[in-house]
């Protein structure tokens, strides 16, 4: 996964996934998957099934399965609207929810550890001045 190094206020700062809601999860991995030549990295279930695949250069587009609310209540979304959230690298998450917090964003879901598919992540959102939901995403070796 790419790791910026560019960034002086959010280290580890980079594109870590797009996340989809798809409508049918087998045809995004057609299209993704065997169309576009993209991999399958992680999958793994939380309420829905879920697959990580690579885009090429370590980043990735996350396919959300259909039919159920997204796993985090705070995280609401309209089926209409395919992009769910955009999520960045970080090194520390805590600290970069701590600097959007401070600059008046809000902290809609708390740093959290999770293990996905064997992973152990820590992640957090937050409300962007469009109402996007921006995610960070802090995987631990």
């Amino acid at each position: 996964m790419p790791i910026g190094n560019k960034n002086q206020i959010i280290t580890g700062c980079g594109l870590h996934h797009i996340a989809i809601q798809c409508r049918d999860l087998e045809q995004s991995l057609r299209l993704y998957r065997d169309v576009l030549g993209m991999t399958v990295t992680l999958e793994f279930n939380l309420s829905r099934p879920i697959v990580l695949v690579d885009m090429g250069d370590g980043s990735y587009i996350e396919l959300i399965g259909p039919d159920r609310s997204y796993p985090v209540p705070e995280i609401a979304h309209s089926p209409a609207h395919p992009l769910m959230h955009i999520a960045l690298t970080a090194a520390y998450t805590r600290a970069a929810i701590e600097v959007v917090r401070q600059a008046g964003y809000t902290v809609t879901d708390e740093p959290q550890e999770i293990i996905l598919g064997g992973v152990a992540v820590t992640n957090a959102f937050f409300r962007g001045p469009n109402d996007e939901l921006i995610e960070f995403f802090q995987v631990h070796a």
